[in-house]
Parts: C-alpha cells; sequence; structure tokens
C-alpha cells in the first residue's frame, strides 16, 4: 500500500539516449528532484526516472521535460505517481546488469559503472568541465566520429553507452569551446558511414546527469 514516506515519481520516456541525457539535465536544474536513472528499453527509446518531496515538483519537472524534449524536436511521453506504491522502487533494484545482446548497460545509475570518476577531487563534476553528447546509427560511424573529434581539439573520452538498434552515444569532456569544436567536427566526420541522431554540448551539467555517465 502506499504511504506517505514514499516520494512521489516521475517517469519520462523520449527516443534516444543523448536526447534524454540532455532532458535529465534540464529537468534536474529547472525543478527539486533527484535523477534517479536513465532506463534504456533495447530500441531507441529511454526512461528517465526522478522523484521528489511532493506531486508538485514532479509536475514542474514533467513540463520542463515536455518543453525541453519539444525544443530538440522530439517529444516526451510524461507521467506521475504521487503517491507510489512501496514495491515500486523495488523493480530498479539490484546490481548494474550488462546485456548480452548489445553490450550496454540494461540501467544507468548512479551508484553503477563509475571505477574512476569519484575518487580524488579531481572529477569531472568538481572541475565543472563541459560534456559533449554524439550518438549514431552504426558502429562505424561512431569510431569515425570519435576519431575525429579527438583529433579537433583538446578533449578527452568521458565513455561510450549502448543502448540496441546500433544506437551509439560517445560522451567527451573539455572547455566548452574544444568540446563544440569537437562535436561539430565529429557530426560532419560521420558522412555515409552511418547516421547522425544527435550532436549536443552541455556547458555545465549537473552533478546528477554526472553519475549517470559511463566512467
Amino acid at each position: 500500500m502506499p504511504t506517505k514516506s514514499n516520494p512521489s515519481l516521475g517517469f519520462i520516456e523520449v527516443r534516444h539516449l543523448s536526447i534524454a541525457a540532455i532532458v535529465a539535465d534540464t529537468v534536474t536544474k529547472s525543478a527539486s528532484v533527484n535523477l534517479l536513472g536513465l532506463e534504456p528499453a533495447g530500441t531507441e527509446l529511454t526512461l528517465i526516472r526522478i522523484s521528489a518531496k511532493s506531486p508538485a515538483e514532479i509536475k514542474a519537472a514533467l513540463e520542463a521535460a515536455e518543453n525541453e524534449a519539444a525544443r530538440l524536436g522530439s517529444e516526451a511521453t510524461t507521467t506521475m505517481l504521487p503517491k507510489p506504491d512501496s514495491n515500486i522502487p523495488k523493480l530498479n533494484e539490484g546490481k548494474m546488469i550488462i546485456n548480452g545482446l548489445y553490450g550496454g548497460r540494461e540501467e544507468l545509475k548512479p551508484n553503477d559503472y563509475q571505477p574512476n570518476k569519484f575518487e580524488s577531487n579531481t572529477t569531472m563534476s568538481k572541475k565543472q568541465k563541459a560534456i559533449g553528447i554524439l550518438e549514431t546509427q552504426g558502429l562505424t560511424a561512431s569510431l569515425a566520429a570519435s576519431d575525429a573529434m579527438f583529433k579537433a581539439a583538446d578533449v578527452s573520452l568521458v565513455g561510450k553507452e549502448k543502448i540496441g538498434a546500433a544506437y551509439v552515444t560517445i560522451v567527451i569532456e573539455g572547455d566548452v569551446a574544444a568540446v563544440n569544436a569537437a562535436i561539430e567536427t565529429g557530426a560532419e566526420a560521420i558522412g555515409q558511414l552511418g547516421t547522425l541522431i544527435a550532436a549536443h554540448v552541455i556547458a555545465r551539467p549537473h552533478d546528477d546527469l554526472i553519475a549517470l555517465l559511463p566512467g
């Protein structure tokens, strides 16, 4: 049975991991919510899970998500559980699982897959570096784009994430100018090798988003 102690939950489903990352960053900056995780569906869909102390905060976050998705030329399916049953959070408990079919995490959670990121005070979030997110459909395209990005500017690799259906997201970091230059070059390098899904730069990513990124 639901209890008053359970936080309100919100769910936002969008197409593509890159779009989900941008929307999640916007949501955490626009409302008093906690980013619980990103959950790829095995195709192009990714679910963003958030929690808050009140339904009003969730509502504000969902509205921000819908507006940001529209700005990015996408759509967001949103819903809220004002008083979720205590069993609902249990659906996302457990250790990290790597999907045997496409080799990516079945769920991106803040306590998973961070072997090097938070070992010292020199983390990406502490440095306030910009991040660049480039998503392709096609592994060859992602490799060519990555090579072009690293040669174009002083940026470094944060990691790679797969969500199935040959969708690959590459995340890089550096100062804003370098990341902008790298992402622009990477997008151009894809050419006929695959499909460019999205290429975005977040100048000051929220710490909640940083915690979910591949490390």
